[in-house]
């Protein structure tokens, strides 16, 4: 099977650099390289400033492993595989886990790649789709009703991604019941951890909560570090990590250098990053929130648990694809299409996590009392 076009990616290529004004990231607010190195304490100044920029070792700078290690509560360096990124983690582990006919369970909407690479593997895929009647809740029979014999793999993404919404934890305790009854994987997508709008609301990782439990994580999304293409994944099997980084042969090799030593001055400063990307992002969400109260003829919502993104339905008469394209033609103002998560009905997704946002979202608001939809 050849892999499809990415839709989501393919949408960035065209407008991310040309559209002046962006509404809808999935980051947050990024760093300079004087900010993060102003963050260095003495140990990663001389690692920089004696940098070597040859190759690096396969599964990441040890000091990173360990520092990536610290996020979790069951996990050493050891437990810690890193890539360039968390699409190269995805592709290596649906690559090296999914084989020809295996069951996987899939939620969607979710970032593509999520379900197309499990299926270009060969994987049978069964999709539970997230229903905004049930305000984008997860429904647990649905899960235990798409188990099968040979159910392989469940794949979530939480805190999710276009809808925001979160796993409750009778919920998240019943799939790894579930899955550990079949003696099933969990891969669960958590690069929006650490932005729950209230942070009572965060659930383990899952590498932590389940033995055959993989997470997956990055720099980009809440540290704001998308630049260093520097991800990982953490999980409680050895051998499952020495054949991803096997995959990794075969993709990047190794990470750069600079990269590394970036990322480890980021999460030892990690109390300073996290909460500068959540004072960013809640500030945000109450002006987001004021705006959608403003516009609810037009607009309507179910508000965010986590992340730094919102899906809005358009209740205009027009086509999505039409309205977004006239609000980047006519007021330089780019949101995000629904439909490139293959989600029915007219929604758009909005990014709340940078520091434009105010501005951005009132001159979409100003497109938005002026549009006209015929």
């Amino acid at each position: 099977m050849k892999i499809p076009p990415f839709k989501l990616e393919e949408f960035w290529k065209i407008y991310e650099f040309k559209a002046p004004y962006i509404l809808c990231g999935s980051d947050v607010e990024s760093w300079t390289l004087k900010e993060i190195l102003a963050l260095a304490d003495e140990d990663c100044l001389q690692l920089w400033n004696s940098l070597n920029l040859g190759y690096t070792e396969v599964p990441g700078m040890p000091l990173l492993r360990k520092e990536i290690a610290s996020l979790y509560t069951n996990m050493g360096p050891d437990n810690i595989l890193t890539f360039a990124g968390a699409e190269e983690g995805i592709y290596c582990l649906m690559q090296a886990l999914v084989n020809p006919g295996d069951h996987v369970i899939v939620i969607e909407p979710c970032y593509q790649s999520l379900s197309t690479l499990p299926e270009v593997a060969g994987g049978k895929l069964t999709k539970i789709k997230l229903n905004p009647e049930k305000k984008w809740k997860l429904n647990l029979d649905e899960i235990k009703k798409a188990f099968r014999p040979n159910t392989k793999l469940v794949v979530l993404n939480y805190p999710h991604n276009p809808t925001g919404s979160l796993l409750d934890q009778q919920t998240f305790e019943g799939i790894i019941e579930l899955a550990r009854k079949s003696n099933a994987y969990i891969f669960c997508d958590e690069v929006y951890r650490y932005l729950e709008i209230n942070e009572s609301d965060r659930l383990p990782s899952i590498a932590d909560a389940y033995e055959k439990g993989i997470s997956l994580n990055v720099m980009t999304k809440s540290f704001g570090l998308g630049g260093l293409r520097i991800g990982w994944i953490a999980t409680q099997n050895q051998e499952l990590l020495e054949q991803l980084g096997s995959y990794k042969l075969y993709t990047s090799i190794c990470n750069s250098g600079p990269s590394e030593i970036l990322a480890l001055i980021a999460l030892r400063a990690k109390e300073k990053i996290l909460k500068r990307s959540r004072e960013i992002t809640l500030s945000n969400f109450e002006i987001l929130k004021s705006f959608m109260k403003r516009n609810e003829k037009k607009l309507s919502w179910i508000e965010p648990k986590a992340g730094p993104m919102a899906l809005i339905q358009l209740k205009l008469p027009v086509t999505i694809e039409k309205f977004v394209k006239d609000a980047v033609d006519q007021a330089g103002i780019l949101v995000m299409p629904a439909d490139v998560y293959d989600l029915e009905g007219n929604y758009f997704r909005v990014g709340f996590g940078k520091k434009t946002m105010p501005a951005n979202l009132e001159r979409f608001e100003r497109f938005l009392n002026s549009y006209d939809a015929q």
